[in-house]
């Protein structure tokens, strides 16, 4: 079943969908923390959870122990707008 149009808020999309949509941005689920995933990029890796009432994401540079940058994206925000500031990185 295709994704829900781009502009369509991510609380429209259902839990399968949002999941769908993750590992085809190249995200890997943790398999301890169901509700977490997490993405590795060139230069920059990120924790995202799938809270409550919005996504965190947790951005660290590849060689960093710790977390530098979180941000979090309300689920009211189209999913075309969290892909474009999540994915860009920090």
């Amino acid at each position: 079943m295709p994704l829900p149009a781009a502009d369509t808020p991510l609380y429209n999309h259902p839990l399968p969908d949002i999941e769908q949509w993750l590992l085809t941005k190249g995200c890997e689920q943790n398999r301890s923390e169901r509700h977490c995933w997490h993405i590795q990029q060139p230069d920059w890796k990120a924790e995202l959870c799938l809270d409550i009432d919005q996504l965190t994401v947790r951005y660290k540079q590849p060689h960093e122990s710790d977390y530098s940058i979180q941000r979090s994206f309300k689920y009211s925000l189209s999913r075309r707008d969290i892909e474009d500031a999540v994915f860009a990185g920090p």
